[in-house]
């Protein structure tokens, strides 16, 4: 609704928000070899503004898939892009069927004992030597609380040991600095979409435990307690 009233132009930074900026984007674009003839899932898609992004600056069709089925009816509304609803740990997708999969931000929002069945899902979507993008946001040790509900933060180890386990091979890893350095325009339309769902929603209790999720995961982040780490991994052949 608030894309609809602010401009189509405000719809893929509205959609990014939490899941990276244009430089994230075009670093794991250019590192999965994205082109139109790329068949690319975006597994835990949101309401679709990384998929939206590729699209529309590299001319893929992504397939979407979202477990929230309100935020998967959004992305399609916004995209137009197919969406399925389901969750990561049983991924309604023929085996090999992709020649790339990004996930951002989803794996550290699952917990750990569900992670390697999520992580051989991704493989399993894949063909051989097929790439995986990732955001994930990783511990570099304890956490101070009070932290965000629903996360669960690996180690940049632990996500390694992971991705192995699972088949994958790490080609690179970089920490992404991104997401506090997006561009002016970009920032501007994605904060004129929070200003307005802050002022139609500011009241709901719903609104404001997602304000508070917000600045708990910020100041991990401000204090240097988690960072954001893109990696791209192969599947083994």
């Amino acid at each position: 609704d608030a894309v609809r009233e602010l401009g189509p132009e405000y719809a893929i930074p509205a959609g990014c928000r939490g899941s990276g900026s244009p430089s994230d984007l075009a670093w794991l674009a250019e590192a999965l070899v994205i082109g139109q003839e790329t068949r690319v899932v975006d597994v835990g898609s949101g309401v679709g503004g990384p998929a939206g992004w590729l699209a529309d600056h590299f001319g893929a069709r992504p397939v979407c898939v979202e477990p929230m089925r309100s935020a998967a009816a959004a992305g399609r509304r916004l995209f137009g892009l197919p969406t399925v609803v389901a969750g990561a740990e049983a991924l309604p997708l023929r085996s090999g069927a992709f020649d790339a999969v990004q996930s951002l931000g989803v794996l550290c929002t699952v917990p750990q004992p569900q992670r390697p069945a999520v992580v051989r899902e991704l493989h399993r979507v894949l063909r051989a030597e097929g790439d995986l993008g990732l955001l994930v946001f990783v511990a570099r040790g304890p956490l101070p609380g009070p932290l965000p509900e629903g996360n669960d933060f690996p180690t940049e180890e632990a996500l390694t040991e992971l991705l192995e386990g699972a088949g994958f091979t790490v080609v690179q890893s970089m920490e992404s600095d991104g997401l506090t350095q997006a561009p002016v325009a970009w920032q501007e339309r994605a904060d004129a979409v929070d200003d307005l769902l802050a002022r139609r929603h500011g009241d709901d209790p719903r609104w404001q435990r997602a304000q508070e999720q917000t600045e708990r995961i910020s100041r991990l982040i401000g204090g240097g307690h988690v960072r954001p780490l893109l990696v791209h991994a192969r599947a083994a052949g």
